[in-house]
């Protein structure tokens, strides 16, 4: 689902509703950078287990836990810049050729009905399960498990502030429709 009007052409609200728009999309931004960033750790990881397996003789175990959690970070916190750029999956075939109203319209009830919902439902079972991995220090190859697990309800929280944005430029649009 993405912004019906195509994320190129941002929907402008007015006021203290631009500004919260805007805070969100900034914020989804700053999450996609850092998430792209972490494939420097990743590729240096990698890099020094195919040295350590290859040219040493000296495999480690320790490489496939930390590239696991850098992956799965990465994967994660990238979800709502994905959604603010309008990458997730989608029948294109059928919504393309929808006018930006009817687009709306269709994106809003998604939303509500089940992108929220089941947001929630990740943000709920993701905070549980980061918690108990805190209080336990749960560790993976040696390395502290918990942070990845926190991972999970913050994406989770930056899913639904991005769904809301979403929703607000989904608003605009049928708001703004041509009488």
């Amino acid at each position: 689902m993405s912004a019906p009007s195509g994320a190129s052409t941002p929907i402008r609200a007015p006021g203290a509703v631009d500004r919260v728009v805007g805070v969100i999309d900034r914020v989804s931004t700053a999450a996609g950078w850092l998430a792209g960033w972490l494939i420097v750790p990743l590729t240096l990881a990698v890099a020094y287990e195919v040295a350590a397996r290859y040219v040493f003789n000296a495999p480690t175990k320790w490489v496939s836990s930390l590239t696991y959690m850098l992956y799965g970070s990465q994967f994660m916190l990238a979800a709502a810049y994905t959604l603010l750029k309008g990458g997730h999956i989608r029948t294109d075939v059928f919504y393309e050729r929808w006018s930006p109203a009817t687009r709306a319209r269709i994106d809003t009830v998604s939303y509500v009905f089940f992108f929220f919902p089941g947001m929630l439902f990740v943000l709920h079972a993701g905070w549980v399960e980061a918690r108990q991995a805190w209080a336990i220090g749960e560790r993976a190859g040696g390395w502290p498990l918990y942070p990845f697990k926190a991972v999970i309800p913050l994406t989770a929280a930056l899913l639904l502030f991005q769904g809301l944005s979403e929703l607000i430029k989904c608003a605009q649009v049928i708001r703004e429709r041509p009488r």
